[in-house]
């Protein structure tokens, strides 16, 4: 595939159309920030469409028709050696909202050939079972007989919201080495994302991540504090406007204290916050990263909102510059 410039960022889109207008949304807040690299969009040759008819083909520098094999999760994230349209690439899900100028993060991405965002050990409740049920997996070990099997001595926490690749070749080895893991979930501990309620495609998260394990790829720290290449959208968690153009996370050091930001009653993460404050463990700051992503469903609404918002407005703007 011949480049289309030396530094670029990606986006993809299928299925309805409200998922287009996300990777647009996203893309409008890359340019608050960078005015200057370019911005791929792969997507069905019916969201092409759409961007034709609204006067919207500006947005994207680079557009590429995606074929149906590659319209899902796996489809496109276990094939990224095929959409590598820049010499240096950021591969990004459309939930994002960018908060900050990325020329440092670019600068500290040029040492990694490939690299994902994540923590260096995943946590149990990783690509296997939530709630109780993951308990049986802990007591059993099933953790370690899955690294023990595939000749792993640790598993990293992958988040694909953002990924970056430079080594054509090498990015082709991680994403084959992750389907060949796929098509072997049998032999593993992992569950299909299939079967939790509301899903409907399959997770590319625990295959990537036994991946980099297996060709022994570091992931890129997720958690740096006020480096931190994208955060959690949190409601009561995050300070916004009503644009985004001004946004800080709390932010607690301490990892088990942050992870309490995932639960969906309030009024228990606050108590559980203090108790571990009572010990010592309550030190926070607030930030701004590169990146908000609104990953969790029960958070997502105030980027639905923001990206419909935006699209609206696009739309306006380009039918009275048609007329």
């Amino acid at each position: 595939m011949s480049k289309q410039g030396k530094q670029g960022y990606t986006y993809v889109s299928y299925g309805k159309e409200k998922y287009l207008h996300h990777a647009v949304a996203s893309a409008l807040t890359i340019r608050r920030f960078d005015k200057e690299r370019p911005i791929a969009i792969a997507c069905p040759k019916a969201h092409l469409e759409v961007l034709e008819q609204e006067e919207l083909r500006d947005i994207f520098q680079v557009k590429y028709e995606l074929a149906p094999e590659h319209c899902s999760i796996v489809g496109f994230k276990h094939h990224l050696e095929k959409f590598l349209f820049f010499e240096q690439n950021i591969f990004l899900d459309s939930d994002i909202i960018w908060c900050r100028q990325p020329d440092t993060l670019w600068q500290t991405f040029e040492g990694f050939p490939v690299t994902i965002t994540g923590n260096e050990t995943a946590d149990s409740f990783f690509g296997a079972p939530k709630g109780v049920a993951v308990l049986w997996d802990v007591l059993l070990r099933k953790r370690r007989r899955t690294l023990r099997r595939f000749g792993l001595s640790y598993l990293s926490r992958v988040q694909s919201g953002v990924i970056y690749a430079q080594d054509d070749a090498l990015t082709a080895e991680v994403c084959a080495t992750a389907r060949e893991m796929l098509n072997r979930i049998d032999e593993t501990h992992f569950q299909s994302r299939l079967k939790e309620s509301g899903r409907t495609m399959e997770s590319c998260e625990w295959s990537l991540a036994m991946a980099m394990s297996k060709l022994n790829i570091p992931v890129y720290p997720w958690f740096q504090g006020k480096s931190s290449v994208q955060l959690d959208y949190i409601g009561n968690y995050t300070q916004h406007d009503e644009a985004f153009e001004a946004v800080k996370c709390l932010y607690y050091p301490d990892s088990l204290v942050y992870s309490l930001r995932g639960l969906k009653s309030a009024t228990l993460q606050r108590f559980l916050t203090r108790l571990l404050t009572f010990f010592g463990k309550g030190d926070y700051m607030y930030v701004t990263p590169y990146c908000l992503h609104f990953g969790w469903l029960h958070e997502k609404q105030p980027f639905l909102d923001f990206a419909e918002q935006k699209w609206k407005e696009l739309v306006i703007e380009s039918n009275e510059e048609i007329e």
